[in-house]
C-alpha cells in the first residue's frame, strides 16, 4: 500500500515538472517575439497554373504564283513558280518574326493604374484565338517575377511564362493566355514582393470566322492604298478554293495539297489566261486579321503577292479548331479571274 502510494506521488511530480517546463518554454517564445517586434508570416501563392516557359511559332511557307498566258490550248494546272526564298521563313517550324510595330493589348487601357493594382479595368473580352496577350495596364514595367492564376481553368488553363514578342508584346509586362474554351474566368495576378496585386474578369468568346475573312480583305486593301494600288474585290470564283486550302493546311502545311497535287488545282487558271497566287499562315502569329496581315506584310515574298498590281480579286479562307495542333489556319487566294 505504501509502495503504491509512493509510485503515484512520483508520477504526479513528473507530470507537474513537465507542465512547468512547457510553461517556461512558452514564456520564452512569447518574450522573444515581443523583444523582436513580433514575427510576421507571409504566404505567397505559387504560380501553379503556368503552362510553359517557351512558345513555338510556326513559320511561313514561301508564297507561290501561277500564271497562264492566253491563248492556251491545254490547261494542266500551269507551272508553279516559287518566289525567291526569304531568309526569315521556314517551312514547318519557328523562328519567324513579324517585325511589326508594337501591338496594342486591346481591352487593357493606358490609363494610370491605381496604387498597388495592376489594371484600371475590372473586365475585358478576348477571342478564343488569344488575339492578344494580357498585359498589365498603365504602362507598368519592371515588375519582376509575377504569379498569374485563372479561377476557371476550363476557359483559361493558365499563362505561358512569356509573351509573344514577335507580335510586339513586352515579356516584362505581358503574358500569353492558354485559352481552352469559351466562358468567363477571373485572373488573379501579383508581384511576389506583395507590392501589387489585382483581379481581372475575362470573358472568352468564339472568333467571328466569316467577318474575319472580310476584315483581311479590308486590311489588305489598306496596305495596297498606302502603296498607290487599287483595291481588290472579293473573289467569288476562288472562294471555295480558299476555304478548302485553309482546311487542307491543317494536315499538310504546304503549297502541295494532301493528295500530292499543286495548290493551283483548287481554283485553276482558266484557258483564256490569267494569274493566281497563294499565301498561307497558321499558328501563334496568325491569331486575328491584324496579326496575320502584319505577318504577311513583314515577309517580302508574301508582301509581293499582297501588293501585286496584276491581281484583281482576293478570296480568304480561315479555319479555327481549338483541338488542332496550330488552332488558326489562313489562306489567301489571289486571282485575276
Amino acid at each position: 500500500m505504501t509502495a503504491k502510494l509512493l509510485r503515484q506521488t512520483r508520477m504526479t511530480i513528473l507530470l507537474c515538472l513537465n507542465a512547468v517546463a512547457i510553461l517556461i518554454v512558452g514564456v520564452m517564445i512569447f518574450s522573444a517575439i515581443n523583444l523582436n517586434g513580433g514575427i510576421e508570416f507571409k504566404v505567397v501563392q505559387e504560380r501553379s497554373d503556368t503552362v510553359s516557359d517557351t512558345l513555338e511559332e510556326l513559320g511561313l511557307v514561301d508564297p507561290v504564283t501561277d500564271k497562264l498566258d492566253a491563248p492556251a490550248v491545254v490547261v494542266t494546272g500551269g507551272t508553279t513558280t516559287s518566289l525567291p526564298s526569304s531568309s526569315n521563313t521556314s517551312d514547318n517550324s519557328g523562328g519567324y518574326a513579324t517585325g511589326s510595330s508594337t501591338m496594342s493589348s486591346k481591352g487593357i487601357s493606358k490609363d494610370p493604374v491605381p496604387a498597388g493594382q495592376l489594371w484600371a479595368e475590372d473586365s475585358i473580352v478576348i477571342y478564343q484565338t488569344a488575339d492578344f496577350d494580357i498585359c498589365v495596364g498603365g504602362g507598368l514595367t519592371g515588375l519582376g517575377d509575377m504569379y498569374w492564376q485563372s479561377s476557371n481553368q476550363s476557359v483559361i488553363a493558365g499563362f505561358y511564362n512569356t509573351a509573344r514578342t514577335w507580335l510586339g508584346y513586352d515579356a516584362g509586362s505581358c503574358r500569353y493566355p492558354a485559352i481552352v474554351g469559351t466562358g468567363t474566368t477571373t485572373i488573379t495576378a501579383g508581384t511576389y514582393d506583395g507590392e501589387r496585386h489585382d483581379k481581372l474578369t475575362i470573358t472568352v468568346i468564339a472568333p467571328p470566322v466569316e467577318q474575319w475573312k472580310r476584315d483581311v480583305l479590308t486590311l489588305v486593301n489598306q496596305e495596297r492604298a498606302r502603296n498607290g494600288l487599287g483595291a481588290l474585290a472579293w473573289g467569288t470564283t476562288c472562294e471555295g478554293a480558299a476555304n478548302t486550302r485553309a482546311r487542307e493546311i491543317m494536315t499538310n502545311y504546304s503549297h502541295t495539297r494532301p493528295d500530292g497535287s499543286s495548290w493551283s488545282t483548287a481554283c485553276p487558271v482558266p484557258q483564256s489566261g490569267g494569274m493566281s497566287g497563294e499565301n498561307l499562315n497558321a499558328g501563334n502569329a496568325a491569331v486575328s486579321p491584324e496579326t496575320v496581315v502584319a505577318s504577311w506584310m513583314a515577309s517580302p515574298d508574301h508582301r509581293a503577292n499582297i501588293l501585286n498590281p496584276e491581281f484583281k480579286y482576293l478570296s480568304v479562307g480561315f479555319v479555327f479548331d481549338p483541338n488542332s495542333q496550330h488552332k488558326t489556319y489562313w489562306s489567301q487566294y489571289f486571282s485575276t479571274y
